[in-house]
């Protein structure tokens, strides 16, 4: 069975080239626009990763992140994804238990690698 990955990000083009990647790549792959619509999703789809933006309309991925620590179903899997090079975001994302933290703009083969590593 395909394992399903969520990628959450506000950017069009970014979701765009990161799923054609993925499933290139053999991934079933859902996405959402903003933090509120990715813990619909998370909910609905129970992924088996979740990429995440920080920096989004309505709820950041950090927010998002932190819910998810108080939901019992949390995915054990979660790379975020940011524009932000600060060392503090990274640090933070950390503490929360993030797998994975790449600064855009990043070669598509970093990430497909992490990805692979991670699950």
């Amino acid at each position: 069975m395909k394992k399903k990955i969520l990628i959450v990000d506000d950017d069009r083009e970014i979701i765009e080239s990161i799923r054609i990647a993925l499933e290139t790549a053999g991934y079933d792959v859902v996405v959402s626009f903003d933090g509120d619509q990715g813990l619909i999703m998370v909910n609905k789809e129970r992924p088996d990763l979740i990429i995440l933006d920080i920096m989004m309309p309505k709820r950041s991925g950090f927010l998002v992140l932190e819910t998810l620590r108080q939901t019992p179903f949390y995915p054990t899997r979660i790379i975020m994804i940011t524009a932000n090079e600060g060392e503090r975001h990274k640090a933070y994302a950390e503490s929360l238990g993030v797998d994975g933290y790449i600064c855009k703009p990043f070669p598509i083969d970093v990430l497909l690698d992490l990805v692979k590593q991670t699950l």
